[in-house]
C-alpha cells in the first residue's frame, strides 16, 4: 500500500562495521555519515539505490566541500521484506545504532516516536529544522504525515491520494457525462443505478472485507468515514460506533446488500482486489475507488498488471465526495486518504546537523527532479517540483493540485493495524448481511479490547 515504485519506504539499519552511533566518526575534520534505505542495486527499489549512490552522495559531498566541510557519505544498501526491515530497524535504534539518515513508513511515526526511536527535528538540530525552505512548498496536509503530537519528526518523502475512477465508455452507454464529478454519495448511487440499467456487470466497486486487507481500509472505509465527517482517531480518542461510521457502513449496505450495484462475492475472494483490477480493465466495472497506484501500476498501458491500451482515452477520474456537500471531514465537500514515507535524522547520530542537511538535500528541487527522471515520475511532497515534473501527467497533477490539499492520513500509532483489521471486519459483516448498526456495535466492542477500554473511545 501507499508509495509503490517510489523511493524506499522503510528505515535502515546501521552497518555493524560502523559501530555504535550514527556514523563512524573519523579522524581530523572529516565528517562521516551513513544513509541507508531498503533498496539495493539490481534488486528491491533499485532506482532509489542507484540515485543515492550515484547522484546524491557525490553532489552532497561537493556542496558541503564548497561550504568548507569535508563530508564523506556512505550508502548502506538492503533489500528485504518490509516487516523484517522494520523489526531490524527497531532493534538497531533501541540499542543506539542505526544510520544517520533513516527512512520510515509514515504509519510508523507515532510508534517510533513514543518508543524514543525518533525525536522531533527541532530537538536534534534546533532552528534549522523549522527554517528549512522546503516546508513552504509542502501542503499542510502533507506535513501532517511527518507530525506527531504537534511536532515534526521527519521530512516527508512523498505521498499519494485516493479518488474515483470511472469508465467513460460505459458511462456513455449509460447516458452519464464524461466529465462526471459526483457531489454526494447519492450521486454515486444514482450513477451506479444507471450503469446497472445499461447492463454493466458491476456498476460500483468499493473495497470491503478482510481478504483485501489494508486496501479495504485505505480504498474503502477510511475515505467513506472521512466523507461522513469522521476519522478513525481524533485528539487521542478512537472513533467507535459513531454516526459517521454507521453512515459509511450504510453506503456499503446500499452497494452490496442486494441492490446489484456491487459484487459482494468479489469482496470475499482471496484474490478479489486483483480480480477487480482485471474486471475494470475488461470494461466490467463502471466506478472504482482506488489510489494513484491503480493508474500508474495497474492499468498502465505499457507495463501495468492489468494493462489498458486505451487508458488515457477511456478512464476518467473524480474526487471522492462527502456524504453531502460540506459534511465531510473538516467541513469539506470532498475527501481523500493518503499514505507516504518519511526521512528522519537518527537521534543516535554523532553529526545531527550534517545528517539533517543530507536529508534536506535529498528533497531539494534539483534532487527530486533528478530522481523522477527517466520514467520514475511520482508525486513528490513539494508543490513547486510537482508543478514542473507532473506537467505531462494529468492524473498525478490532479492529485497534487486537487487531492493533497484535502487529504487525511492514518493515525501513526502501534495499535492502528489491529484497529484497521477490525474496521475491515465491520465491512465484511455488512457485505455478509448484518445491518450497519450491528456491525458498528461489533466494531466498538472489538475496539474497546484493543485500545484499553471505553474510556479511550468517542462515539
Amino acid at each position: 500500500m501507499g508509495l509503490r515504485n517510489t523511493v524506499a519506504v522503510l528505515g535502515v539499519a546501521a552497518l555493524a562495521a560502523a559501530g555504535c552511533g550514527g556514523s563512524s566518526g573519523g579522524s581530523g575534520d572529516t565528517i562521516e555519515l551513513t544513509i541507508a534505505q531498503n533498496a539495493i542495486a539490481g534488486g528491491k527499489n533499485a532506482a532509489a539505490a542507484d540515485f543515492v549512490a550515484n547522484w546524491v552522495i557525490p553532489k552532497f559531498e561537493a556542496a558541503e566541500k564548497a561550504k568548507g566541510k569535508d563530508v564523506k557519505v556512505k550508502f548502506v544498501p538492503s533489500g528485504v521484506d518490509d516487516e523484517q526491515y522494520k523489526t531490524k530497524l527497531s532493534l538497531d535504534l533501541k540499542s543506539g545504532k542505526g544510520a544517520d539518515v533513516i527512512d520510515i513508513d509514515g504509519i510508523w511515526a507515532g510508534e517510533f516516536a513514543e518508543a524514543g526511536y525518533i525525536k522531533p527535528l527541532s530537538d536534534l538540530v534546533g532552528a534549522a529544522a523549522d527554517k528549512w525552505d522546503g516546508w513552504q512548498q509542502i501542503p499542510e496536509s502533507v506535513q501532517g504525515l511527518a507530525t506527531f503530537n504537534g511536532k515534526k519528526y521527519a521530512l516527508p518523502i512523498g505521498t499519494d491520494g485516493r479518488l474515483l475512477y470511472f469508465n467513460k465508455t460505459l458511462f456513455q452507454k449509460a447516458g452519464l457525462p464524461a466529465d462526471w464529478q459526483p457531489k454526494s454519495w447519492q450521486e454515486i448511487l444514482d450513477a451506479g443505478a444507471k450503469l446497472k440499467t445499461a447492463g454493466i456487470p458491476t456498476p460500483i466497486q468499493i473495497n470491503a472485507g478482510t481478504a483485501m486487507g489494508e486496501a479495504t481500509s485505505m480504498q474503502g472505509v477510511l475515505p467513506l468515514l472521512a466523507g461522513a465527517g469522521g476519522e478513525v482517531q481524533k485528539d487521542g480518542k478512537w472513533t467507535g460506533a459513531s454516526q459517521p461510521l454507521k453512515d459509511a457502513l450504510g453506503l456499503y449496505q446500499k452497494i452490496y446488500g442486494g441492490s446489484g450495484l456491487g459484487d459482494p462475492k468479489l469482496q470475499q475472494e482471496a484474490k478479489g482486489r486483483d480480480k477487480s483490477f482485471a474486471e475494470f480493465a475488461e470494461g466490467k466495472i463502471g466506478i472504482l475507488m482506488e489510489g494513484d497506484y491503480f493508474w500508474r501500476g495497474v492499468i498502465n498501458p505499457k507495463d501495468g498488471v492489468a494493462k489498458m491500451a486505451d487508458r488515457d482515452q477511456t478512464v476518467g477520474y473524480a474526487l471522492i465526495p462527502a456524504i453531502e456537500p460540506g459534511k465531510g471531514l473538516r467541513g469539506q465537500d470532498f475527501v481523500s486518504m493518503s499514505g507516504g514515507a518519511l526521512r528522519a535524522v537518527n537521534p543516535n547520530s554523532k553529526h545531527p546537523q550534517e545528517a539533517f542537511e543530507l536529508a534536506a538535500f535529498t528533497l531539494s528541487p534539483d534532487a527530486l527532479k533528478e530522481e523522477t527522471k527517466n520514467g520514475n515520475v511520482r508525486i513528490t511532497p513539494r508543490t513547486d517540483v510537482n508543478k514542473e515534473i507532473l506537467s505531462g501527467e494529468p492524473l498525478l497533477s490532479f492529485i497534487s493540485d486537487k487531492v493533497l490539499p484535502l487529504t487525511a492520513y492514518r493515525p501513526p500509532v502501534a495499535v492502528y493495524p489491529q484497529v484497521s483489521a477490525a474496521l475491515q471486519e465491520a465491512t465484511a459483516e455488512v457485505v455478509g448481511g448484518k445491518t450497519p448498526d450491528q456491525a458498528a456495535a461489533d466494531y466498538q466492542q472489538k475496539l474497546e479490547g484493543l485500545v484499553g477500554g471505553a474510556g479511550n473511545i468517542a462515539s
